[in-house]
């Protein structure tokens, strides 16, 4: 059999993340999404509402699983006996930084191969931060995100709008 892993933050997961596993969901025999948490990265997201999100959206899918990870993710490699990571790439810039990541996984463990999967083209300019920010901003991310997350993206961008910082207390 084999496993492949997806790692990421997912925050939040968007229609790109959900093409690459639905592609990889027809090679692989089985794989587990794993879900970054990193104390010392901001994210909009709670690791349990990013999870409950991913548990959702991939409920269809018989053969990919979901997990929250806070150690390194070869770790969690060798945990499941995954032999594979895939990393969704959209530029050259991506692939730069995944290829560094991937030398770096390689040398944690020489197991794990890293697959890079270029995005289809309609999802090539999604990125998370954009993302966050148009919704921030009242902009249109139907075409993104699925419903479900753009609904709660919008709600979370609301109800920060609306929480006073310090500076507009004065």
């Amino acid at each position: 059999m084999l496993r492949a892993l997806y790692p990421g933050s997912f925050d939040p997961p968007t229609n790109g993340h959900l093409n690459i596993i639905q592609r990889c969901s027809q090679i692989f025999d089985a794989i587990d999404v794993v879900i970054a948490m990193n104390p010392h990265k901001n994210y909009t997201f709670s690791a349990e509402e990013r999870y409950e999100m991913m548990q959702e959206l991939l409920s269809e899918y018989a053969n990919v699983s979901v997990h929250l990870w806070d150690r390194l993710v070869v770790d969690f490699a060798d945990k499941v006996s995954a032999r594979v990571m895939i990393r969704g790439v959209r530029a050259l810039g991506d692939f730069e930084y995944e290829f560094e990541l991937s030398m770096l996984n390689r040398g944690l463990n020489t197991k794990v191969e890293t697959f890079f999967i270029p995005t289809d083209p309609q999802y090539f300019v999604l990125r998370s931060t954009a993302i966050k920010e148009l919704a921030r901003l009242g902009g249109d991310i139907s075409t993104m995100v699925p419903p479900s997350v753009a609904d709660r993206l919008r709600n979370t961008m609301r109800t920060a709008k609306d929480t006073p910082t310090p500076a507009s207390k004065a």
